[in-house]
């Protein structure tokens, strides 16, 4: 069974800003770091991604694979592996925002399974780092832009 990884950071913006940067999948590529293109192959009625494609070039691990995505307004958006993936088994995050003084705590958790085997330590060490890089890219383009 896989362990689950989570950092927070706190952001200088409303929720519903962050959430808008989030649902930008196709933007990732400029401010997440290892995402080569983002694809979005479906949308909800609402019009935020359903579905996804993403290619991945994070230097020893490329792949290329699918998400689903489920929406809970700006508070929370959770994601599963549906597809492709050479590398990946299984992938299950999300992101759960929270006001607090000075802005938004921004909450990411992900679950990693490698088709590969992958000593624990590095695993960890490998998906914290994925963790630390997306939050420092979030605040970023939600602060800059």
């Amino acid at each position: 069974m896989a362990d689950e990884a989570s950092s927070s950071i706190v952001i200088a913006a409303s929720p519903s800003d962050i959430m808008t940067v989030i649902a930008d999948l196709e933007s990732y590529p400029d401010w997440s770091t290892g995402i080569k293109s983002a694809t979005v192959e479906e949308t909800t009625p609402e019009g935020r991604p359903a579905r996804a494609t993403f290619v991945l070039d994070a230097g020893v691990i490329k792949d290329t694979y699918t998400l689903a995505y489920e929406w809970s307004g700006d508070d929370r958006v959770d994601w599963k592996l549906v597809g492709g993936g050479t590398m990946l088994k299984s992938q299950v995050g999300s992101y759960t925002l929270k006001e607090v003084g000075g802005g938004t705590e921004a909450t990411y958790r992900l679950t990693v399974e490698l088709k590969v085997p992958m000593l624990g330590m590095f695993k960890r060490k490998a998906e914290k780092v994925i963790i630390d890089t997306a939050l420092k890219g979030l605040k970023k383009r939600v602060e800059t832009s």
